[in-house]
């Protein structure tokens, strides 16, 4: 009988593991590329802190968001433009696709294929966004204050609604006020872990086990794309996806 190599499976998952953090790390640097060529002063480019936070949340080196947003600020890194896709998933599911890409033809050949093979497909710009709405959202560990803490700081930041769970205190708000939101929990809370401004469905569908699965099929095989930045989906399947 042929011998199992531990130390092979160790090796296998360590690759898939790296392959997938560095595709993380392109991610969150292109939208660092993107969002500095707004402004590399964080203080005035919500858009560039919001990436900054984000990178350190994955714990992308502090060199690489630098250089990241250095070759933006001096014009050298690639032109990424902002796209984004709409489509139908299994069950009747509305999807969302937020991208950054220097080839419209592409992503759109990419995304349409992996609709296909999951039972779904690319729809028109507009066919789907009327179901989301946009929402600012920020979120502080768990352990940065009680839930009344954060609830005292929220409301004074003017704030929408606070969820609170075992690991994080996540705040929401109009998107046009995220800006003005940190700065004042800031006061109270420190700098966030993350914030950001998000597609929001304004009503979950569920669908069924079977559709569950294949949603979340379909979720991982955008989310694969390198261009792909964000997967919103208004389907509700509790723990499924």
């Amino acid at each position: 009988m042929a011998g199992h190599s531990k130390f092979k499976n160790i090796m296998h998952r360590k690759d898939a593991q790296d392959k997938k953090r560095a595709q993380i790390f392109a991610k969150l640097s292109k939208e660092l590329s993107v969002a500095a060529r707004e402004g590399a002063d964080q203080e005035f480019n919500p858009r560039l802190r919001a990436a900054v936070a984000a990178a350190k949340a994955q714990n992308m080196p502090n060199d690489n968001i630098k250089r990241a947003i250095e070759r933006a600020a001096r014009g050298e890194a690639d032109n990424y433009e902002e796209v984004r896709y709409e489509g139908y998933g299994p069950g009747g599911v509305a999807v969302i696709i937020e991208s950054l890409t220097d080839n419209r033809n592409r992503t759109a050949a990419e995304l349409r294929s992996a609709f296909s093979k999951h039972g779904g497909n690319l729809a028109e710009t507009g066919s789907v966004a009327f179901m989301f709405y946009r929402s600012g959202i920020i979120i502080y560990p768990v352990l940065v204050a009680s839930s009344d803490q954060v609830f005292d700081a929220a409301i004074e930041a003017g704030a929408d609604d606070i969820v609170s769970s075992d690991q994080h205190h996540t705040i929401t708000c109009e998107p046009d006020n995220l800006g003005k939101a940190c700065t004042i929990l800031a006061k109270y809370l420190g700098q966030p872990e993350t914030f950001s401004i998000a597609w929001k469905a304004h009503n979950k569908i569920t669908i069924d086990d079977g559709n569950a699965h294949t949603v979340a099929n379909l979720i991982k095989a955008l989310e694969d794309s390198d261009d792909v930045q964000t997967v919103v989906t208004n389907a509700d399947v509790g723990n499924q996806l």
